[in-house]
């Protein structure tokens, strides 16, 4: 690597229409900022495909220490699924590094303006977007963070916020918390839909920079502060707290979480799978906790929580 740039290894994956979606999901777990499908619009729900069609995506892992790891995970997968589905073609992939100057440009393939909720449009800085009706439009430069609302963990989230910040009369004044902020897209919204105060850490240095310039871009510097920062570090009590996670480090966050959070306070949960339902409702969802709502897409899952008892 030279001159300082940053690199990205890019994944070309080939895969039968049955197992897509899987292999597509499981690069996202993987750390994939977005998935981008090449060739024809993805067929719509109930449509009928033919048995062993393909379907190609591209999609981009950062090149870091954990790259190889990553790269393991996914053979190791590949690898399981043709053992478990051998009258399939087997799923091929090939990769090629990618400067960041490249990756700039490939984001744009990625990320246009989207409607992710009823009120929110997500858009990059580099297209236009014309605001109707009653549009929160949030602008992202998503440089080498994670989160443009194009994942159904995003998506969950940003619609709990708005139900929450829009519908929820109990609450006068909103104060937030968004836990691994990433792009801030959580936290912009936030500010975009009424809340007075919202803090968004990260312990990604380079996000933590990247989400300040966001906030910044959008205009709510008055109303969102951005740290970097371990949730550990935080002192003060929220009233709405998101964190857009894994169930594993949701799971060891859990208590810190809680403590954070005021009586009657909302806690809305995201990056879970349905195969992580158990593990949530064992160690997570329990007193003081209780449950307001799930929220569903695919085998995505985002739980709203609301703490037992009064502000303090």
């Amino acid at each position: 690597m030279t001159g300082g740039k940053n690199r990205w290894l890019r994944i070309d994956c080939r895969a039968p229409a049955e197992l897509f979606e899987a292999v597509a999901n499981f690069v996202l777990e993987l750390g994939a900022p977005g998935i981008c499908e090449e060739g024809p619009e993805p067929p719509e729900a109930g449509d009928l495909q033919e048995p062993g069609a393909e379907r190609v995506f591209e999609a981009h892992l950062p090149m870091d220490v954990r790259l190889e790891a990553r790269l393991d995970a996914l053979r190791a997968y590949v690898a399981s699924l043709a053992d478990l589905h051998p009258r399939l073609p087997p799923v091929t992939f090939t990769t090629a590094v990618m400067e960041d100057a490249d990756w700039a440009e490939a984001w744009k393939k990625y990320f246009k303006p989207l409607k992710v909720t009823k009120n929110i449009v997500i858009k990059p800085t580099w297209e236009r977007y014309t605001p109707v009706g009653h549009d929160v439009v949030i602008e992202v430069d998503p440089g080498m963070a994670f989160g443009t609302g194009q994942h159904p963990s995003t998506r969950m989230c940003l619609e709990a916020l708005e139900d929450l910040l829009l519908k929820e009369r109990s609450v006068p004044t909103w104060r937030v918390l968004d836990v691994g902020t990433g792009t801030g897209i959580l936290g912009i919204a936030a500010a975009k839909l009424g809340a007075q105060r919202v803090l968004c850490v990260d312990i990604d240095r380079q996000a933590a920079q990247i989400a300040a310039e966001n906030v910044r871009i959008n205009g709510v510097e008055d109303r969102v502060q951005v740290l970097n920062r371990d949730v550990a570090a935080v002192e003060e009590r929220f009233n709405l707290i998101a964190a857009n996670l894994t169930a594993k480090v949701l799971i060891k966050l859990r208590s810190r979480l809680v403590d954070l959070l005021d009586g009657g306070g909302f806690l809305v949960v995201s990056g879970l799978l349905d195969v992580n339902e158990e593990d949530m409702e064992t160690h997570f969802l329990k007193e003081p906790l209780a449950v307001k709502r799930v929220l569903r897409e695919k085998e995505w899952l985002c739980y709203v929580l609301r703490r037992e008892g009064t502000a303090a």
